[in-house]
């Protein structure tokens, strides 16, 4: 049974008979006047290269666990969604270059464990810690209690959290606005606002570092808040795929913004239904190009991806002569010739350079989970944080340049580290020997993609 919480009205949409885990588009309870942080620990050098940047929090968890496990509830377990895709994109990440490109904020208060702080900073990531002494740390309690699907997890506040924005990045330190990939939990409406907030800042930094020209846009990655999974947030939902590269609700967040449960009637997963709601999704914005990973437990990850154009270099056709009017287009004027300009091959002057636009049809693929069947029953402790962390691989993936089916493929293996153990994995070794569990990822990713299909992907 669920605990009473400290929740303020604000806190509504958190009560633990709704899943809920990370972001939402409810204010947080405001800084208590003259609030200072103490000190920041973990300095970033200003030309450390970012791949994987997350705006999800730093909670730490009570978990109770699902009565078949007959366990006593774990306490101080380090956790929030921050804090499991962190774990997702350091998997694959070993010191002593790689694990510097990962960061996320760390919001210590008065109550925050030391013992947390050695873990945590036991992975050498660019993690910031920022202590203020005059708040309590996010904390979090999380239960198992629906009988009809056991693996629907509830959550609701402990204490008051702390939200994150651009802003805390650049205040911090400017350099976490280069990433090539940024991770956020959150609602429809705040995600097309932190986007915005985080694009404006990356480009005033590049800017202001003398490197206006060297911009680009990095991978976003949208993972949309549970309580606001419903009809009412559907269109929302639709007006935001265009902002964001990846979307990755679960099954049953997907099925929330159609209306239906996303499980069958003996409580597995509808795939059925994930594709039916993916491909209404796409066909909402035909003319967008974006992709839907939807984690689906047991079953693994459907992806669905518009179509985009391909553009390659074609033949050329001698410019022909415009035919010269003032005031608006004729009948006789050469629209071809008129636009020639803007598609003349600069090596040779006249030539209309003709493009030749391949169509890319997407794709609509299920992408099983590492750990499956009754190997996957005994090996699975706690499924707590394997959507965060699957989502961590598959953004470190994406930015180093992988595609999106075997970014998925990592986003998989590095949800089977996971859902282990309550709380995170034990990490032993150093550099490239360093294991997790006693294994090491590269080992686990190349078995997996080599069960998949996609050996030729190592």
């Amino acid at each position: 049974m669920a605990p009473d919480l400290d929740l303020t009205e604000s806190d509504a949409v958190t009560r633990p008979e709704k899943q809920q885990h990370g972001d939402d588009d409810t204010k947080p309870e405001p800084a208590e006047s003259g609030e200072e942080v103490v000190e920041t620990w973990n300095e970033i050098a200003p030309d450390q290269e970012m791949d994987f940047v997350t705006l999800g929090m730093f909670i730490i968890d009570e978990i109770h666990h699902p009565p078949s496990l007959s366990l006593a509830p774990s306490i101080n377990i380090p956790g929030g969604a921050g804090t499991y895709s962190a774990l997702g994109a350091r998997l694959f990440s070993p010191p002593p270059h790689l694990s510097k490109t990962i960061s996320m904020i760390i919001d210590c208060g008065s109550d925050f464990p030391p013992s947390l702080s050695s873990h945590l900073s036991s992975w050498d990531t660019s993690a910031i810690f920022r202590h203020t002494p005059s708040r309590l740390t996010t904390r979090g309690w999380n239960g198992y209690n629906n009988p009809s699907d056991p693996s629907h997890r509830s959550f609701g506040y402990l204490t008051p959290k702390r939200r994150l924005t651009a802003g805390d990045l650049s205040g911090l330190s400017p350099v976490l606005l280069t990433t090539k990939a940024i991770h956020l939990i959150c609602s429809p409406l705040r995600c097309q606002e932190l986007v915005n907030e985080f694009l404006a800042a990356r480009k005033r930094y590049f800017r202001s570092v003398g490197k206006g020209e060297e911009y680009s846009r990095p991978v976003v990655i949208w993972e949309p808040v549970p309580d606001l999974c419903v009809p009412g947030e559907l269109l929302n939902c639709t007006n935001t795929l265009p902002v964001v590269d990846i979307c990755s609700p679960n099954h049953a967040e997907l099925a929330g913004f159609m209306g239906s449960s996303g499980v069958t009637e003996d409580g597995g997963v509808d795939t059925i239904a994930v594709e039916r709601a993916c491909e209404q999704l796409l066909a909402s914005m035909p003319l967008q190009s974006y992709t839907l990973v939807v984690r689906a437990g047991e079953k693994g990850a459907y992806i669905a991806k518009n179509g985009g154009r391909k553009r390659q270099g074609g033949g050329g056709q001698k410019r022909k002569k415009v035919v010269g009017h003032r005031g608006g287009l004729t009948a006789e004027t050469d629209i071809e010739a008129l636009f020639a300009g803007l598609m003349r091959d600069a090596e040779d002057e006249g030539v209309v350079a003709r493009e030749e636009i391949e169509v890319d049809e997407g794709m609509e693929k299920w992408v099983p989970a590492y750990w499956t069947g009754e190997e996957g029953g005994e090996r699975v402790r706690d499924p707590t944080g394997g959507g965060n962390t699957f989502l961590g691989g598959l953004g470190v993936a994406l930015a180093r340049g992988k595609g999106i089916e075997e970014a998925v493929g990592w986003g998989a293996v590095a949800a089977s580290f996971a859902i282990e153990q309550v709380g995170m994995p034990v990490l032993e070794g150093e550099g490239e020997e360093e294991r997790w569990n006693g294994e090491r990822v590269q080992d686990r990713l190349g078995r997996f993609l080599e069960r998949v299909g996609m050996g030729e992907m190592k």
